[in-house]
């Protein structure tokens, strides 16, 4: 299958709120209370799924391969943070992403993203399989 749709170039952004939960006191680093590294990295996700995800066909979504950034700048509990992916390669079902992050002072975040498209219901089914094992 083709996805003559996607192509280098598509961005996408999202706005999120730094809530406690996404803090590195939530993820075990007790004694920070500012927004952790996992989230941003869930964030980054999140929003590079958005950018693709409206041109695939039914059956196909896209997973994550690989993540590569650097976390800038801390920031508070309530403070917005907004994620910008760019979609910089295409190379046939593999996805790059340039990605970048600010709150309402810094750029936190800088990095690329890396995703493959899949066919969902072969994906399911070999990982079911591999469950099985």
């Amino acid at each position: 299958m083709e996805f003559n749709n996607i192509v280098p170039g598509m961005t996408y952004e999202r706005e999120y709120i730094v809530e406690e939960s996404d803090t590195a006191s939530h993820f075990g680093n007790d004694k920070v209370p500012v927004f952790a590294s996992p989230k941003l990295l869930s964030w980054i996700e999140g929003t590079a799924i958005g950018t693709v995800a409206p041109f695939l066909p039914d059956g196909w979504e896209t997973v994550g391969t690989t993540f590569d950034f650097k976390h800038l700048a801390a920031t508070p509990v309530g403070m917005k943070v907004r994620v910008v992916t760019e979609l910089t390669e295409v190379n046939g079902k593999l996805l790059t992403f340039a990605v970048k992050a600010y709150d309402e002072v810094d750029k936190i975040c800088e990095g690329t993203h890396g995703r493959a498209i899949i066919d969902l219901k072969k994906f399911l089914s070999r990982v079911n399989e591999k469950g099985k094992k």
